[in-house]
């Protein structure tokens, strides 16, 4: 909305700023943030009249979880009224690359949003379907996935359906339209990679905002012709809007980590793990960083690997290879406090993204 005011330039110099995404990502943050922080407290207050219980707390997870009881989950609502509010205000909403990476976020989010009123109003940790709730994600991202690749299309044309990889400026394999199927496969494996991370306060929303940064310099980047000339990288007309969102999500992120933080006045839940997983995975797809996603988020990978491992090794030979799965429980079983597991998570994260960044230059 306020991004027109650009258009004004001309006969309002002042208002030259607003065409800058500089200017517009940086006050999403502060616009996000001020939403979260503001009203966030009567959105808890709300979730938790309604939700009596809370959030169910796994039976068989450490025992230091079970204080926990009675917080209410959800908090993805928070999240996500923030971060639709500010871009909103702040984003060119002509760009189509925006909307499909809304269309995700937003569709992932009512997708955990139904699983989570399910283990509330059930009191189980068995929530949606998992047939079903995959079969939504994939009918969600496959759209999204055939939309870019049309825009793609439309503008850079010869690498719409191509995969990119880090550190070779040249190599593109054409994967034809399966490619709709891999990008679609990227952004779920993103939305339940980072629903399996959300598991400790605080755990999983200092990754994404850490990720998000790093796909936001990167979508800046790469939808800005002279920069992506420079650094070597495909340029991708139109996803330099994407930043805009990025910073709304780190604002909104910030604003939840207020109340997330240890220890935990609210749960991120299905309804805001999956929206931010799937919302990574879209702009990594927009962007043609797929590849490099793994990079960045490969906290988020090992935490999914670790289960996939667990389920494999526990069906074909009857023993667990981690004392809990995913990954994190497995560390506090080992002895680590809560607190030690998540910052060291987030340090991980922290150079993850940095190894992420480098394959800008390393060409």
């Amino acid at each position: 909305m306020l991004a027109y005011l650009g258009l004004l330039s001309d006969q309002f110099p002042a208002f030259n700023v607003f065409r800058y995404l500089t200017f517009r990502t940086g006050s999403a943050i502060i616009t996000s943030f001020i939403i979260v922080f503001l009203f966030g407290p009567t959105i808890i207050a709300a979730l938790r009249l309604r939700q009596g219980k809370g959030q169910p707390i796994r039976a068989d997870g450490p025992q230091t979880h079970f204080k926990k009881a009675g917080t209410p989950t959800m908090g993805g609502l928070m999240i996500m009224s923030g971060v639709l509010v500010s871009i909103a205000l702040w984003a060119d909403l002509t760009s189509i690359y925006v909307w499909m990476v809304l269309m995700v976020t937003v569709g992932f989010g009512l997708i955990g949003f139904y699983d989570d009123y399910l283990k509330v109003t059930k009191q189980s940790d068995k929530g949606f379907s998992g047939k079903a709730r995959l079969a939504l994600e994939f009918l969600i991202a496959g759209v999204a996935a055939v939309v870019m690749i049309w825009i793609g299309m439309r503008g850079t044309g010869s690498f719409s359906t191509s995969l990119a990889f880090p550190f070779a400026k040249r190599l593109l394999v054409d994967l034809g339209w399966f490619y709709a199927a891999f990008a679609a496969f990227v952004m779920v494996a993103s939305g339940n990679a980072v629903n399996l991370t959300d598991g400790l306060d605080g755990l999983a929303i200092v990754p994404i905002m850490i990720a998000t940064s790093a796909l936001g310099l990167i979508a800046y980047l790469a939808g800005n012709v002279n920069f992506a000339n420079y650094l070597q990288i495909h340029y991708v007309a139109g996803t330099g809007e994407l930043a805009v969102l990025c910073g709304a999500v780190i604002g909104a992120g910030l604003g939840f980590l207020w109340f997330n933080a240890p220890p935990a006045a609210i749960f991120m839940g299905d309804t805001g793990s999956l929206a931010l997983g799937g919302m990574t995975g879209a702009i990594a797809v927009a962007t043609k960083h797929e590849v490099v996603l793994a990079i960045i988020g490969g906290l988020f990978v090992a935490e999914a690997l670790s289960v996939i491992l667990q389920v494999a090794s526990f069906k074909l030979t009857g023993k667990r290879i981690f004392l809990m799965a995913p990954i994190h429980h497995h560390f506090e079983k080992l002895g680590w406090t809560e607190s030690q597991v998540v910052v060291r998570f987030w340090i991980i994260a922290f150079l993850l993204a940095f190894l992420g960044l480098s394959t800008l230059k390393l060409r």
